[in-house]
């Protein structure tokens, strides 16, 4: 239960931050999204019931949807489109939706053999490698974020996403480390650095205070 409930917390955290930090939602903003997410968090409790027994096999598989219908709608909230995503993208996303990770990661390769310079593809096959394998980051996975990084260095997303995979993981040190990353190679007037530096200093806090995490 605990667990089902830290795991909700941290996705509503990672969305108002990415709103926040990568998105640059303005401050006049922040009361209206953070009400969105506690309306969220207060239908999981209404219709997810976390507290109860459910068949293992429909938990997993709700579980698996939820994950990827944020995967993809934190993802393409990163982006500012300006004309439609690749064919491949979409019918990749309608797949992570269901939770269908490893169809989405097939379709995702097949796309990029031909259009290897798409920043928001290589995120998006880095997510779905995570979600394939139950959360863990891979090293495949590890090598989309990469690739995507690579193709636009300024662009925050590769290690902000590849951070949140480590701690949903349970590798807060890891995650600290990716964050603190991409802060020491921003600019200093980066939208997303303070806000970064806040959620590190709350990490290296668990950290000290977790002994089982100071070995990670």
């Amino acid at each position: 239960m605990i667990g089902g409930w830290l795991a909700v917390g941290a996705l509503a955290l990672a969305a108002f931050a990415l709103a926040v930090l990568a998105l640059r939602l303005p401050r006049h903003g922040f009361a209206l999204f953070g009400a969105v997410l506690l309306i969220g968090l207060a239908g999981y409790a209404w219709q997810g019931k976390p507290g109860q027994p459910a068949s293992p096999a429909a938990s997993a598989a709700n579980a698996k949807k939820n994950e990827g219908e944020a995967m993809v709608e934190g993802r393409a909230a990163l982006f500012d489109r300006t004309r439609p995503p690749p064919a491949y993208l979409l019918t990749s996303d309608a797949f992570a939706r269901r939770g269908q990770f490893a169809d989405a990661a097939a379709l995702l390769r097949g796309g990029l053999e031909a259009n290897p310079r798409d920043q928001e593809s290589w995120l998006a096959l880095g997510m779905a490698l995570v979600g394939h394998a139950d959360g863990f980051v891979t090293p495949a996975a590890l090598q989309a974020f990469s690739r995507a990084k690579a193709i636009d260095p300024a662009h925050p997303g590769a290690e902000y996403i590849l951070g949140y995979a480590y701690l949903r993981s349970g590798e807060v040190r890891a995650a600290r480390n990716v964050w603190a990353g991409l802060v020491e190679s921003s600019p200093p007037d980066a939208p997303w650095r303070e806000g970064l530096k806040d959620e590190i200093a709350r990490l290296d806090d668990m950290i000290a205070r977790a002994p089982m995490l100071q070995g990670q």
